[in-house]
């Protein structure tokens, strides 16, 4: 139905103009301060240090942000990519500021160093808390190379604005140890200003006249075709047959670049160069967020391992870096040594790791290997290990992860602009269908039956849940009452997986329109939080089991809820229900603890069955999620609400065939030959339909939009061959440029003649298209190519009232306008949130084509096919 999905790419006009004007602001307010410290000698101190951070954190941080989002929308990888990084780059560098100025003692602080920094040469310093920023500096001028490069492909204003910001960061690296850096980078910045004005200048007259007025979009400096050919043993070779989904970017490239930043920030930590971690705490915070947004638009494009793995990596960088922290900044090596050797939250890690490497081999080998770096970082941050051994094997681990996600990211990022495999990313180690009989053959050597019974089906968020849950109760295991540092250690990987993660999970169950699916994380991320504030934080703010009393009314009351959540539970699936019962008995574990008489091992063993529950949860989810059928036994629901509603629900207002079915095709085709008009899918929005054959059903069109009689009405038809069939008077270029873009969702202008006769369009002729020209597309989606093959060409326009947003789903055809069609072809959610882009091309021999309406294919990629053509023509 009617969501945020619906808003149309096109009413957010041109939003890479914010994000170029946040990264001039930023490098402007840089600008002047390095000149300032060149001219005077006198570093920003106090007062004006924190305000200038501030400037970073709210125009370059959260207008780009806002950029990032919006970008996002419009199916833009780069732009939505490097926006959002860039606004954690500025986020970062503004919080260094504010905490550098706010707490001067840390820029020498001489707390005992928690990391391998006594392996370092004697004599040599360790960095300042502001200088320990370099890390992170350093991380992003190579994600800001790959960045310039990359959109070199798409055009040549971005690659000099990405490239300055680069050397940029070079030389405010240099700065902090350096003065005399601090001219070059106020010049570099300057350029920054200068190229980054011209470009939202040119993106602003663009998005005003839609079409290019100034030089430097549009247009690539070079083609990306050029960096190789495409991979035949890709993974879509033996591959995963989905549908193109273009309602927003791939945000592959995104998670890729905020591990590539994490893990080198922690290397350069783990290696022993920085003896404090709160400026590390800060930057990983805010590029681990970026990774929840690239978990959140994976989500939006309903890929469950994207949204799994990004939300899991995002969480354990969260998890490590507070850690850490809290190590470094209140405890010290010698406090944590033998506290850290009782706690367990690694190795769910570890586990979940191993989880996504099974879930990953039908993907490619660059994907496997990424994973597969994954549990060895996870494997080195298992507590258990002796600290100094453990920080330079985790050292080598992030030093792994930062080479496999850069390489990734470069070709996530290459790949999608090309939108083939040009950039080497390996073959599968097995094929989705051979990964999928695998675990079959488990379920069916487990439960002896194959038509054993299933639960409900789940959902993409449903992993993301239980590996919360599960991680915070391994990490909740405490092996006494007694140790007040291990309890101080627990609290970031019990809070974070347990409350913050699971409100955002929360958040994306609520975006599904999942009414009982965000109450439950809801509920639990309340548990969590107060399980934290009591059992780790109570030493801390002086609560203790003997002044509890609110929280052993507050851990009654949730008795009472959760027994409700058993209830509804039982109606979904085994384990669900499971789980609910395993919090009821910790539920109960906790009301002991606040009236001092909990046995401690029963509390241990609930918490393990718990965490069992969840990581068996989380696999099931995530395999059934990925492939849409039950492989992993969720165990059938105990009792079905039998729902009264379809017995009241009032019929349709028309016809509604489902289009997976040949007699729904044969209907609407029946309806549409007798003179009908109804409502279609089509691979951009749903569309109403009206043969060709019929102008008085071409007629009705108009009458049921309230759509303008000057706006002329396109034709579809099913494939290319039937328009040479009609031998229109169209030149080679013209015939070679529909061929790059037929079948899919550009529209092309072309003259009108007599020939349309020959096409089909019979007594229609005058009704479609304008006196001298007529838009045909050739649509890809399979359902509506075989219906228009059964009632010949359609005329074609978008089901919804004129003036109003475009319908996303057959509901909002049919209750917008079911009252006024004869039928609907229900075919579930649209594969677009945008109508397509219309291009004319009447004169395409003389002066070229023109962008009519940017609509689902951006204009540059559209320009960027037909220069492709002309160059070959000539």
């Amino acid at each position: 139905m009617a969501s945020a999905a619906g808003f149309a790419a096109v009413f957010y006009s041109e939003p890479a103009v914010l994000g170029l004007l946040a990264n001039v602001v930023s490098a402007f307010l840089l600008c002047l301060q390095n000149f300032a410290v060149a001219h005077t000698g006198l570093r920003p101190q106090g007062a004006e240090d924190i305000l200038a951070g501030v400037h970073l954190i709210l125009i370059g941080g959260f207008v780009q942000l806002l950029a990032g989002f919006l970008v996002f929308r419009k199916y833009d990888h780069l732009g939505g990519a490097a926006f959002l990084t860039f606004s954690a780059l500025w986020s970062s560098y503004g919080a260094t500021r504010i905490i550098a100025a706010a707490y001067p003692s840390l820029q020498n602080i001489t707390l005992p160093s928690g990391n391998a920094s006594h392996l370092l040469p004697t004599g040599m310093a360790h960095l300042s808390a502001s200088q320990s920023a370099v890390a992170g500096l350093v991380a992003y001028i190579s994600i800001s190379f790959i960045l310039s490069f990359c959109s070199a492909t798409v055009n040549y204003i971005m690659p000099f604005i990405f490239g300055a910001i680069a050397l940029a960061l070079v030389f405010e690296a240099v700065a902090l140890f350096g003065q005399w850096a601090l001219v070059v980078s106020g010049v570099i910045e300057l350029v920054i200003v200068m190229c980054g004005l011209y470009g939202a200048v040119a993106l602003l007259f663009k998005g005003i006249t839609q079409r290019y007025v100034l030089p430097g979009f549009g247009h690539p400096l070079f083609n990306v075709l050029l960096l190789g050919s495409a991979q035949k043993s890709s993974s879509k070779a033996i591959g995963e047959e989905k549908k193109k989904n273009t309602k927003y970017a791939e945000p592959m490239a995104l998670g890729n670049i905020c591990n590539t930043v994490s893990a080198f920030f922690f290397a350069f930590y783990f290696f022993g160069y920085m003896k404090n971690f709160c400026i590390g705490a800060a930057w990983i915070s805010i590029i681990s967020s970026c990774q929840l947004l690239s978990s959140f638009y994976s989500y939006l494009r309903g890929d469950v391992y994207y949204t799994t793995k990004f939300g899991v990596h995002s969480l354990y960088w969260l998890v490590m870096s507070w850690e850490e922290f809290t190590l470094t900044t209140f405890l010290g090596l010698s406090k944590a040594q033998e506290s850290r050797l009782g706690m367990f939250g690694g190795w769910f890690f570890l586990a979940i790791a191993c989880m996504l490497f099974l879930m990953s081999t039908h993907k490619d080998t660059l994907e496997m290997l990424q994973n597969a770096s994954f549990i060895v970082l996870t494997t080195a941050s298992i507590h258990q290990i002796p600290m100094p051994g453990a920080y330079l094997f985790l050292g080598a681990a992030c030093s792994l992860c930062t080479a496999l996600s850069m390489y990734a990211t470069f070709a996530s990022l290459i790949n999608s602009i090309g939108e083939k495999a040009l950039i080497p990313v390996g073959v599968q180690a097995m094929s989705s269908s051979a990964l999928q009989t695998t675990l079959m053959a488990v379920k069916t050597c487990f439960t002896r039956s194959k038509n054993f019974p299933s639960g409900t089906s789940a959902e993409v968020p449903d992993a993301l849940f239980y590996v919360c849950n599960g991680l915070a109760a391994v990490s909740a295991i405490q092996g006494s009452f007694s140790d007040p540092s291990r309890q101080q250690l627990s609290i970031p990987s019990v809070l974070i997986p347990g409350t913050i993660m699971q409100l955002y999970v929360c958040r994306i169950q609520v975006q599904g329109g999942r009414r009982f699916g965000c109450i439950l994380p809801f509920c639990y991320a309340a548990f969590w939080g107060a399980w934290t504030w009591l059992r780790f934080a109570g030493h801390l703010v002086t609560i203790g089991a003997g002044n509890s009393e609110g929280f052993t009314a507050g851990s009654i009351a949730f008795l009472v809820l959760n027994a409700f959540l058993i209830i509804l539970a039982s109606s979904f699936n085994v384990v669900l229900l499971c789980m609910t019962l395993a919090m009821e008995l910790l539920t109960i574990c906790f009301l002991l603890f606040t009236l001092e008489n909990l046995p401690l091992p029963f509390e241990i063993v609930m918490l393990s069955i718990f965490s069992i529950i969840c990581f068996y949860g989380a696999t099931a989810s995530l395999a059934n999620s990925m492939f849409g059928k039950d492989l992993m036994m969720m165990g059938p629901p105990l009792f079905t609400a039998e729902s009264s509603k379809k017995d009241t629900e009032d019929p349709p207002p028309c016809i509604c065939p489902k289009s997976h079915c040949t007699s729904g095709l044969r209907t609407i085709a029946d309806l549409l030959n007798t003179g009908a008009v109804c409502g279609v899918p089509t691979d951009t929005v749903y569309a109403l339909a009206a043969s060709c054959k019929h102008p008085q059903a071409i007629e009705k069109v108009y009458r049921i939009k309230d759509r303008p009689q000057e706006k002329p009405i396109c034709i579809f038809i099913s494939n290319l061959d039937q328009l040479r069939a009609a031998a229109p008077p169209i030149s080679p270029l013209l015939w070679e440029f529909m061929e790059n873009v037929y079948p899919g969702g550009i529209g092309c202008i072309i003259k009108k003649g007599e020939w349309l006769k020959k096409l089909g369009v019979g007594a229609g002729y005058s009704r479609v298209g304008t006196q001298d020209s007529i838009m045909i597309r050739v649509p890809d989606l399979t359902v509506l190519v075989h219906l228009i093959d059964m009632t010949g060409p359609l005329a074609i326009t978008s089901a919804n009232p004129s003036g109003e947003v475009d319908s996303t789903h057959h509901d909002m055809v049919i209750s917008r306008l079911g009252h006024k069609l004869e039928g609907v072809l229900c075919d579930g959610e649209s594969d677009e949130v945008v109508a397509s882009t219309v291009v004319n091309c009447t004169k395409i021999d003389e002066s070229g084509i023109t962008i009519v309406r940017e609509g689902c294919i951006p204009a540059g990629k559209v320009m960027q096919i037909f220069e492709n053509v002309k160059n070959r023509a000539v």
